[in-house]
């Protein structure tokens, strides 16, 4: 196989979404696995709706996703020239042809057309008027676009997609397709098609909307004398009510962005998306980045779409509960070189931060992000629910102090007697408080959840969260006895 060149080329109209974020993942995964060659394009010629911050956001979220270009990117608006020498090469060599027909003249016949319940399709008017004839149309300044000339034959226009198999285009089918405006701008049909000839692109791995339009680009390459590139044509991501995931249409929810503030992995929303439309032999779910790129393949690209729920799961209801689950098992796993500076950027903006996290309680940090790792679902929840251990000011959950704190009056007159009984320990730890804690319960005569129940919630506002003894350790002793004596006080 010569080098493999793939691109991704999104229109920088709105932000990089999750349909878009995992095109670029599968072409990213395919030209790592060939050592070849993954190329960013900017389609950014809807000069009206593309945005620089558009541009930036797409920027931005690849490079967080860890899926660094190897080229680019470019700018489509930038080969205006390129594409119009293309239109004046297929011109010249017969394959394209100037249409006069104004825009009242076609309405017309498409109306006709409707009248008479058939279908509509350009007949063709200009297509074979003489060189002399085109001549003075334009001396006369008359307006026109450049349309391909399909051929006139049976038969049909053919190629092997690498999802869906074989696909057939009849040539009666395709209607002689506009590729120049009137003002001298391609269409993108034409652009998209000049640029993977520009950039080398050996395989087009874009989404399913795509297929429509490629017998009409192998029909500009082959006119040109080029081989197009080998297509891969991926299923959609839809929606719960199975419309195809857009960003204008469904907001902030669906962009790449979203998920990095709200605190997923990188890699875990990678490895999600990649599971959207593809699967292994194996039937595996988790992945290295080494492991994935050995793996991936376009074989295993599914045809049918893929749903994104992204309107219910976890605590805080904003995705889909798998993608949820995936980023805490991705959380539990990581290596904790790689967890803390994740950890120690949202603490930082959440006002959390100490210096001494990298200096005496280096360890402790350490410690404490271990413990609450397991139950955390996102990176922001190292600052919300795992605010206690950083910070005195935290919120109590209503329900958690009703039933440890409220239902059982022992509790008040129970809380200040433990306190005094932590405060007195010489060390703090694991150990010495279990045992401490087991002591009070027989020497009280009460059950340990009663006390154990409730000095979680006293501790940290929760009702549940790790192990008691741990816990207790990692906030210590005289942050703990406070939040006791507060706590009973507050009763």
């Amino acid at each position: 196989m010569s080098e493999v060149r793939v691109r991704f080329a999104p229109s920088p109209t709105g932000y990089l979404h999750i349909g878009g974020a995992r095109t670029a993942l599968y072409n990213w995964l395919y030209a790592r696995k060939h050592n070849g060659t993954f190329v960013l394009r900017i389609e950014d010629t809807d000069e009206e709706r593309s945005t620089r911050e558009s541009i930036d956001e797409i920027l931005d979220g690849l490079a967080w996703m860890g899926l660094q270009w190897d080229e680019g990117p470019y700018f489509q608006s930038e080969r205006l020239e390129t594409h119009q020498q293309a239109v004046q090469q297929l011109l010249a060599n017969g394959s394209a042809y100037r249409c006069f027909c104004t825009k009242e003249e076609l309405e017309a016949k498409r109306a006709h057309a409707q009248e008479h319940k058939l279908d509509y399709k350009y007949d063709g008017t200009c297509r074979n008027l003489t060189q002399q004839q085109v001549q003075d149309r334009v001396a006369a300044g008359q307006a026109f676009v450049v349309r391909f000339k399909t051929p006139r034959q049976d038969g049909c226009i053919a190629f092997e997609d690498r999802v869906y198999g074989r696909v057939e285009k009849h040539y009666d089918d395709i209607e002689d397709f506009v590729i120049l405006r009137s003002d001298g701008k391609p269409l993108y049909l034409l652009s998209s098609a000049i640029d993977d000839m520009t950039d080398r692109i050996t395989h087009v791995i874009r989404g399913q909307d795509g297929l429509g339009n490629t017998p009409r680009q192998i029909l500009i390459l082959s006119a040109l004398g080029h081989t197009p590139p080998v297509y891969a044509h991926i299923s959609l991501t839809l929606d719960t009510k199975k419309a195809k995931i857009s960003k204008r249409k469904h907001g902030e929810v669906v962009t790449v962005a979203y998920y990095k503030e709200r605190g997923f992995l990188p890699w875990a929303l990678c490895n999600f998306l990649l599971l959207l439309g593809w699967s292994n032999s194996e039937d595996r779910e988790f992945f290295t980045r080494e492991e994935l790129i050995e793996a991936f393949d376009l074989e295993g690209i599914a045809r049918h779409n893929s749903v994104f729920n992204y309107t219910a799961g976890d605590p805080n209801n904003f995705t889909d509960p798998k993608a949820v689950s995936m980023n805490a098992r991705y959380i539990s796993m990581l290596d904790m070189d790689e967890l803390l500076p994740c950890v120690k950027a949202e603490l930082q903006k959440s006002g959390l931060w100490q210096d001494a996290f990298e200096s005496e309680k280096k360890q402790w940090l350490r410690d404490t992000v271990e413990l609450m790792r397991t139950r955390l679902h996102t990176i922001n929840d190292f600052s919300t629910r795992g605010r206690p251990y950083f910070a005195d000011d935290f919120e109590f959950e209503e329900q958690a102090v009703e039933k440890n704190l409220k239902k059982d009056e022992r509790v008040k007159t129970l809380l200040p007697r433990v306190a005094d009984a932590l405060a007195a320990l010489a060390v703090f730890d694991h150990g010495t408080i279990e045992q401490a804690l087991r002591d009070f319960c027989d020497q009280e005569a009460i059950k340990p959840g009663l006390i154990i129940n409730a000095i979680r919630t006293a501790c940290t506002g929760q009702s549940a969260g790790p192990g008691l003894f741990e816990l207790v350790a990692a906030i210590g002793k005289e942050r703990t006895v406070a939040r006791l004596r507060a706590a009973a006080a507050m009763l």
